[in-house]
């Protein structure tokens, strides 16, 4: 394999709401955490044990809008992204650094009810790509 390969692929709940930062010319940003789950038995006591890892998920524009418009704390989606490591100044001078998903696509498996109606949405999950490319992809695996 020459290339390199920097893929996430998540199903959890949302820990918060969105939390939406517009800019100049109109582009938006959406951040919030994602919790996935690990549960396993604990072989000496037979004990229940689940374990929860945190994520901090990062969607652009339109994406960020209709996550917004239709997600809520504690709903539940499936994404893909990538992962972004980045640092910036503290106010006190110091170096902070984060490591977050920048996420390409994602289905809603649960979502908020409407607000205008109060009807829930669509059973059916909702997939959204906002990464495809507009030319077909060859599919040139040898099996």
């Amino acid at each position: 394999m020459n290339g390199t390969l920097n893929k996430v692929m998540l199903i959890g709940h949302l820990g918060d709401d969105i939390k939406m930062h517009y800019f100049e010319g109109g582009n938006c940003i959406g951040r919030f955490p994602l919790a996935t789950n690990e549960v396993y038995i604990n072989k000496t006591t037979n004990e229940k044990i689940t374990s929860t890892e945190w994520h901090n998920l990062v969607v652009r524009n339109k994406a960020a809008e209709i996550c917004e418009k239709y997600l809520t704390k504690g709903d539940k989606i499936y994404i893909e992204g990538r992962i972004k490591s980045r640092q910036w100044q503290a106010e006190d001078g110091s170096t902070k650094y984060t490591t977050e998903i920048q996420v390409t696509e994602f289905t809603f498996l649960t979502v908020k009810k409407d607000t205008e109606g109060n009807k829930q949405i669509s059973s059916e999950p909702k997939n959204t790509n906002f990464d495809t490319p507009n030319t077909p992809i060859e599919n040139d695996l040898p099996y």
